[in-house]
């Protein structure tokens, strides 16, 4: 079995010889075939040839990654075309855009015969397709209202800032594309990183650039200082003396007892001021519910400096004789 197994996997030097020779004739001849046929003319190909956009790049940014190639169908010698098909020593092809900002994109047939003589001595059959679109916009320098960020703070319970929001400076100075620019009319949001806030607050903070924007704008400004008040709201409640208005006689409430309780945030500012104020739980006889025979209590007086006021109960059910 061993014999065998050998003699079926020996080759002779002189067998071997012969199909080196063979291998060397077939690849001989493939390369004689490839050489020949690539001198030839009259292919045709479809390529995406380098482009590079020339501009005034100190007043004008893209906002948007550029195009680096576009697709041609090109015709010629097989060299040619095989060279510019994997961009072997290819010089892009300059577009030149005089005002960049104007338009948003290019027409290729305006192209055409510029880029024929450039690919020369391949010839370009077509662009294909229409147009080449840019986003391309003036550089300009503006002033943008600071504003906080609403997500980058939390206030403590019940507490309330009470005055505008001081920002020194006032403004920044953004440069920048004249779109991004314009998103950021409304302001630029700056994060304060404090929560729980029951204290007023005098903090300088980092101005930083999003990651979707670092490449597109600067600020001038690298800090900002922020300063705001807050107030508590102090939680409390008072027994309403009951009033009716414009009842008859034949109609009373289910419970003539009921006893009236209303719960509220007070101004902790405002908080001495209720200490001698009595409230009333007005019943308006002509404001009831016909379809239930219910009533909704009013609250008098209602101060401004008053929050999240709430009466219990809030509707009473009439009794009619």
């Amino acid at each position: 079995m061993t014999e065998t197994k050998k003699s079926s996997q020996w080759i002779s030097p002189k067998k071997l010889s012969n199909l080196k020779v063979v291998v060397l004739c077939i690849a001989a001849a493939t390369t004689f075939w490839i050489l020949n046929a690539l001198n030839k003319d009259d292919y045709s190909t479809v390529v995406d040839y380098p482009v590079e956009f020339v501009f005034d790049r100190e007043n004008f940014i893209p906002i948007e990654k550029l195009p680096e190639t576009i697709p041609v169908e090109i015709k010629g010698n097989g060299w040619d075309l095989l060279q510019k098909y994997f961009k072997l020593n290819t010089s892009p092809y300059s577009i030149e855009l005089r005002n960049p900002a104007d338009s948003k994109y290019l027409l290729t047939s305006d192209l055409k015969r510029p880029l024929g003589e450039f690919l020369s001595p391949t010839q370009l059959v077509s662009v294909l397709d229409d147009s080449i679109t840019y986003k391309i916009d003036e550089i300009q320098i503006r002033e943008i209202q600071p504003i906080l960020d609403t997500l980058s703070f939390s206030l403590a319970k019940n507490y309330r800032i009470i005055n505008e929001i001081k920002f020194s400076p006032n403004k920044l100075t953004i440069k920048g594309p004249s779109s991004v620019l314009s998103d950021l009319a409304k302001g630029y949001p700056l994060s304060l990183k404090e929560t729980r806030i029951d204290k007023n607050i005098q903090k300088e903070v980092e101005v930083t650039i999003p990651s979707e924007l670092s490449e597109l704008i600067s600020i001038e400004e690298k800090t900002i200082a922020i300063q705001f008040e807050v107030i508590a709201f102090l939680e409390g409640n008072k027994r309403l003396k009951l009033t009716k208005i414009n009842f008859p006689r034949t109609v009373t409430l289910e419970d003539e007892e009921v006893s009236m309780m209303m719960y509220y945030l007070v101004d902790e500012r405002k908080a001495s001021q209720l200490k001698d104020m009595e409230f009333e739980a007005v019943l308006d006889y002509s404001r009831r519910n016909r379809e239930d025979s219910t009533i909704i209590i009013q609250v008098k007086p209602m101060p401004d400096y008053l929050e999240q006021v709430r009466v219990e109960p809030q509707i009473l059910k009439l009794k009619y004789e």
